[in-house]
C-alpha cells in the first residue's frame, strides 16, 4: 500500500501555540519550535559581516530573539517584533540584559513604526504569509523604513530539497512583490537556513518532503538570501 502525502493549510499556522508547546499546524506533529536553534542564523551573521546592518534596525518576526541578541551584541540598536505574544515574552527572558526593544505587532501593517528604521531583517517571516499578505507586508516594511533603507531577507526557496509549496516561494514572486512595494533588489542568492530536525520529523513523513539533515540533527533548508534597498 502506498502512503498519501498530506497537505496542510499553512495560512492557519498557530505560532503562539507552538511557543507554548501546542500544535503549530493542525495535526502535522510540530509541537516544538523548529527554528529554535539557540543561536543566530548563519544567513543573519553573513548579513552583518557584509555591513548590511546599520542605524535603527527592525528584526521583524523575531521569534525567540536569538538574531536580535546577536545584532545587539554587535552594537546595533534593535527593535524586535513578533505577532506571537508568547514568543515576545520568552524572547525578553532569553535576551536578559541585552539592549533590545521588544514589541508584539502585526507585520502586515506595522502601525506606529512609520519612517523609523534604517535596516530591516526578515529571517523566515515572508514565506509564512499567504500571497495577499506578502504584498501588504513588504509594503508595510517600505513605510516603516527611511529613504534608502536596507532590507535583508531569508525566505524558503521553491527549489528541490526545500519546503513544500506554498510555504516555499519562487525567485520571481519575491522580485515582483518587492518591486511593486518600492524595493530595488540588489542581490538574490541561495543559502541555507538551519532548523531542528526532531521538531518536524512527523511533518516530513506526512508531506513526503525530502529535507537534508546534518550530523548535528539540524535541517539544512534552502532559502533565498535577498538584499534590497528602499526607493
Amino acid at each position: 500500500m502506498t502512503s498519501t502525502k498530506q497537505d496542510f493549510n499553512y495560512a492557519k499556522a498557530d505560532f503562539n501555540a507552538v511557543y507554548l508547546g501546542g500544535e503549530l499546524l493542525g495535526d502535522a506533529g510540530i509541537k516544538t519550535v523548529p527554528w529554535d536553534i539557540g543561536e543566530a542564523q548563519p544567513g543573519v551573521i553573513e548579513f552583518e559581516r557584509r555591513g548590511r546592518i546599520h542605524g535603527q534596525v527592525l528584526d521583524v518576526g523575531c521569534g525567540l530573539g536569538d538574531n536580535a541578541v546577536f545584532l545587539a551584541g554587535r552594537g546595533h540598536r534593535v527593535t524586535a517584533i513578533d505577532a506571537a505574544s508568547a514568543a515576545i515574552e520568552q524572547a525578553r527572558v532569553r535576551a536578559g540584559d541585552a539592549d533590545i526593544e521588544f514589541a508584539v505587532a502585526d507585520a502586515t501593517s506595522l502601525a506606529g513604526f512609520e519612517g523609523r528604521f534604517d535596516t530591516v531583517l526578515d529571517s523566515a517571516l515572508y514565506h509564512t504569509l499567504d500571497a495577499t499578505s506578502r504584498k501588504a507586508y513588504v509594503a508595510a516594511l517600505h513605510r516603516s523604513t527611511k529613504p534608502g533603507g536596507l532590507l535583508n531577507m531569508l525566505s524558503f526557496a521553491a527549489v528541490p530539497g526545500g519546503m513544500p509549496a506554498p510555504l516555499s516561494v519562487s525567485e520571481d514572486d519575491i522580485r515582483t512583490d518587492l518591486d511593486e512595494a518600492g524595493w530595488r533588489v540588489t542581490e538574490l542568492t541561495q543559502t541555507v537556513y538551519w532548523g531542528v530536525a526532531a521538531s518536524i520529523e512527523e511533518f516530513i513523513r506526512k508531506t513526503g518532503a525530502r529535507i537534508a539533515v546534518d550530523d548535528s540533527g539540524r535541517t539544512q533548508l534552502p532559502v533565498w538570501s535577498v538584499q534590497a534597498q528602499r526607493g
